[in-house]
Parts: C-alpha cells; sequence; structure tokens
C-alpha cells in the first residue's frame, strides 16, 4: 500500500489480528513498532467516561510514546514479577468497523476479548478498541488506542499486568 492509498477493510482487519498476535506471542518490541511516534494508549478505568482526558480522569493506562516504550521494556524483563513467567494470552477481534476516514486518519472500532491463564487461573477482559490508524511509508501504524473495558469492575481479576 502507498503512502497515499487508503487501506481497505480487509487490510485493516488483518493489521489488527496481527496486532493481537504479536502481543499474545509477548512480542511487545514488534508490538511497540506498529505505533507511531507521537502515539497514545488509553485504558480508562471501568465505569468512567471512556473520553475524559486522562489529566483529569483516572485511567488504568495513558502512555505516551515514551511510556508505552518503558511499558515495553518493565513488561519484557525477567524482574516484571506480575508477568514472569509470561501470562498465556489469547486475543479475539471481531465486529471490525470503520466508523470515519479521513485522508489523514482512519478511525476504526472493534471488540475483543482476551483471555488469561495464570497459575491455574483464568481471566477474562472484553470490551471494545477505538484505534486511529494512519499510514505512513506505505504501512498502517497506530497513532491511538483506547481500549474500553466492557466489565464494571477489574473483579473477580483485581489488577491488569497485561496489555489488553
Amino acid at each position: 500500500m502507498s503512502a497515499c492509498e487508503t487501506p481497505t477493510r480487509a487490510e485493516i482487519e488483518d493489521f489488527l489480528f496481527g496486532e493481537a498476535e504479536l502481543l499474545d506471542a509477548w512480542d511487545l518490541t514488534e508490538w511497540r513498532a506498529l505505533f507511531t511516534d507521537d502515539c497514545r494508549y488509553l485504558v480508562p478505568t471501568p465505569n468512567a467516561d471512556p473520553y475524559a482526558s486522562p489529566d483529569s480522569t483516572l485511567h488504568i493506562i495513558a502512555d505516551d510514546a515514551f511510556l508505552l516504550t518503558e511499558r515495553v521494556k518493565r513488561l519484557s524483563k525477567r524482574t516484571a514479577h506480575a508477568e514472569f513467567p509470561h501470562s498465556k494470552t489469547q486475543r479475539l477481534v471481531s465486529n471490525v468497523r470503520i466508523v470515519a476516514n479521513s485522508s489523514d486518519e482512519i478511525h476504526v472500532r472493534s471488540v475483543f476479548a482476551t483471555f488469561r491463564s495464570r497459575h491455574g487461573r483464568v481471566d477474562t477482559y472484553y470490551g471494545r478498541h477505538e484505534h486511529i490508524l494512519v499510514v505512513e511509508a506505505g504501512a498502517l501504524k497506530i497513532k491511538q488506542k483506547r481500549s474500553i473495558l466492557g466489565m464494571e469492575a477489574l473483579r473477580p481479576q483485581g489488577s491488569l499486568s497485561i496489555i489488553v
């Protein structure tokens, strides 16, 4: 795809499926490479306004490019006790919809379920992803990803040490 071509829905779906596959493989460095240099990754707290600014509302994750890179480094180390050894995860992404498409950005919504197995326990996280994608040097990149959890609370999971 060239920088001026608009990606097809199938190409966008393949991109999102590939993102999920990288996360399931714990290939966080390659996953981080999917993001732009001015990216944001947001996970608002359950029951909060998912579109409130992370400057004024508590978020589970509110990373810019620097913080996202640091998160990837931290989760990749053996000293990340909450995730070493790594959880086994399986992500399902479906209902992919292009909700807005301009010459600069493509707004995409999808629903997700992330299954996490750790210490003999399986937790399920679900909700929707809202991606803002751009084309850079002929490749899709994530400018912003907002993961809106569908649960009312993180119970019984209690924490979120993985990237949903």
